[in-house]
């Protein structure tokens, strides 16, 4: 319950006491700012002194009767804050349910739904914890609902609410919805702010789910971004390089790489798929770097330049159409591939110096068009 006006003085004193040396100046500037109602000044001092590790101990005492005293007349998300800093010194996950539950029937209110959707998130986090998986998605599936209809809302809410849906499907093993929750949530932080643990973990789980998904075929924004430059020089660092040799369609990196797959279990179930998928990527490598005008090509042809045996060519070019990797036609009698199209990704220095060379080979050709026509038709411009 919150204290009596009157015992104010006194808790902050008491608590003052409590505190490191180095941080008793906080209870002075609590008091002063709590004294002349200046709610914006106080909370944001709160903030930062709950940001020091050194104030855990005193965060609930502080939270339970302290700020609950003012709680309605502050902004609402930053009370969310204030709160769930405090939840962390619960005693367990169940306890930290209830308290932070009650947070978030406390803000349940028309002018603060974003600080509801904050402290819901959390209590789907926790959720997540206490593997109660349908319950999580009841509570993100509202808070997804709620964040449809804001025009704009704080950073820090769909970050939570991306990170917490992340996890979600990160535990379901629904590979392809946590590489797109997992990406939002890095878009909308500093990845600078992450610890490099953490940065990682993130890289690593986002690669292992960009790997074994069934409908990822592209991952060139997970190759762009800075997190996966988190496992160079780890021990993890083959499966950045795997990530490029199948953005490549690199079957021959690939078979040297693919001693480590054993080292994660969910590669090693999906191995048979691994492969497949990068055949499909070594196709796709093989159609793009010849010009549109020869895309006709032997089933003979493929084989020999993606090393997909023989018997496996018409499936993996049916495979890669039926996907939207190709468009085009098979002509089965006589095992010829037409493709017209390809599906664009992010290419490798590699590939952009194959890219270069196509474009120096068109230049010529246009050229060598342009003096032929200057030559038969000269009589034509003299005319």
């Amino acid at each position: 319950m919150a204290m009596d006006i009157d015992t104010i003085p006194t808790l902050l004193g008491d608590q003052r006491d409590q505190a490191p040396d180095d941080l008793q100046h906080f209870f002075i500037q609590f008091e002063d700012y709590w004294e002349r109602k200046l709610w914006h000044e106080l909370t944001d001092s709160l903030i930062e002194y709950f940001s020091h590790p050194e104030s855990a101990p005193q965060r609930i005492p502080l939270y339970e009767t302290f700020i609950k005293s003012f709680a309605a007349k502050i902004n609402q998300l930053k009370l969310v804050t204030l709160g769930l800093n405090a939840a962390t010194q619960c005693k367990d996950d169940k306890e930290r349910l209830v308290f932070v539950s009650a947070l978030a029937e406390k803000v349940n209110k028309p002018a603060s739904q974003d600080a509801y959707v904050y402290a819901t998130v959390a209590v789907a986090s926790i959720q997540l914890r206490l593997e109660n998986y349908e319950g999580a998605r009841t509570k993100l599936d509202e808070c997804e609902q709620i964040l449809e209809e804001f025009d704009s809302v704080e950073t820090v809410v769909h970050a939570s609410f991306y990170r917490a849906n992340a996890d979600y499907y990160k535990a379901k093993h629904e590979f392809a919805s946590y590489y797109k929750n997992a990406l939002l949530f890095l878009a909308c932080i500093d990845v600078a702010d992450l610890t490099p643990i953490e940065r990682q973990s993130r890289a690593y789980d986002l690669s292992i789910a960009a790997l074994v998904s069934d409908s990822i075929y592209n991952f060139g924004e997970l190759l762009l971004h800075p997190i996966l430059d988190s496992l160079t020089n780890t021990k993890h660092a083959w499966l950045r390089e795997l990530l490029f040799a199948f953005n490549r369609g690199d079957l021959v990196a690939y078979n040297v790489l693919a001693n480590n797959i054993s080292e994660n279990g969910l590669l090693e179930e999906h191995q048979t798929f691994l492969y497949q998928k990068i055949s499909l990527s070594a196709l796709t490598e093989t159609v793009f770097r010849r010009p549109p005008h020869d895309r006709a090509m032997t089933f003979a042809t493929i084989s020999e330049e993606t090393k997909v045996q023989p018997n496996e060519i018409e499936h993996l070019i049916m495979k890669a159409l039926s996907l939207g990797l190709l468009r085009g036609t098979i002509d089965q009698v006589a095992e010829i591939a037409r493709i017209n199209w390809v599906q664009p990704k992010v290419l490798d220095m590699k590939q952009i110096e194959n890219m270069r060379a196509r474009l120096r080979d068109w230049d010529s050709s246009v050229n060598q068009l342009g003096n032929w026509i200057e030559g038969v038709g000269k009589d034509v411009w003299a005319a």
